[in-house]
């Protein structure tokens, strides 16, 4: 699909330099730029509505872990006694 973006002389500019630097086209450096635009807000939102989920899971049934249940079982992680995940409670 073809789109135009009306961008300003000085961003113009900016973007030719940094494409002569990394001996891409400014088209390239413009694609690059909205595609991890974008994958970052897409990360964005998931991580948004998972923890909507979650709020709403605990709101349903009050099951939960404490912050230092959960860290307490992090710090095993990568150690030769590595625990498994504690259970959820009210």
């Amino acid at each position: 699909m073809a789109t135009s973006l009306k961008i300003d002389d000085a961003l113009k500019d900016r973007l030719q330099d940094l494409a002569a630097q990394r001996r891409r086209s400014p088209h390239w450096i413009m694609l690059e730029a909205i595609r991890q635009y974008v994958d970052r807000e897409e990360a964005r939102e998931s991580f948004r509505q998972e923890a909507l989920a979650s709020w709403s899971a605990y709101r349903e049934t009050g099951q939960h872990l404490t912050g230092q249940e959960a860290r307490d079982w992090l710090s095993t992680w990568g150690t030769d006694v590595e625990g498994a995940a504690p259970e959820c409670h009210e």
